[in-house]
């Protein structure tokens, strides 16, 4: 998909804020001078193409009382589908990513509460019989990390 002037100003304007109200996506769109419908129809051809795999807001767990730690499984290679799918199927992974290393596989548990984390990492080995390692956040940084379309 190549991407046209008008993707990339959705792209761009949507990274720094989304209205909060009541039909975000036509207020967004009317600020980008398009129909709600031009901007969802566009928003899903760029996904389905995979120029964005997702859209949506990131809440702070923390602050809401939750918590967040990100987590790292040597999985032997052999197994690292089964396992996926298998890490994949609890609702706490908000993420999962295969890496070169020998922990090679990498996800985030996001859970209600701080004991959560623990709760749902020993479920996770009795599901897989491999050992989750915890790399609770030490210290958050903000970064405003944004991609320039």
């Amino acid at each position: 998909m190549m991407l046209d002037d008008t993707d990339r100003a959705i792209i761009n304007a949507l990274q720094e804020g989304f209205p909060l109200a009541s039909r975000p996506y036509a207020q967004a769109a009317e600020r980008l001078g398009l129909s709600e419908a031009d901007l969802l129809s566009r928003l899903t051809a760029m996904k389905e193409a995979g120029v964005i795999t997702r859209f949506g807001p990131f809440f702070d767990a923390a602050a809401m009382g939750g918590a967040f730690c990100l987590c790292a499984i040597a999985v032997p290679e052999d197994r690292f589908d089964e396992v996926n799918d298998a890490v994949n199927a609890f609702p706490e992974v908000a993420h999962n990513y295969k890496r070169t290393h020998r922990l090679n596989m990498w996800f985030v548990l996001a859970t209600e509460t701080e004991d959560g984390i623990g709760a749902a990492a020993r479920e996770i080995e009795a599901a897989t019989g491999l050992t989750v390692y915890l790399f609770p956040k030490l210290r958050e940084f903000f970064i405003g990390f944004r991609v320039a379309a």
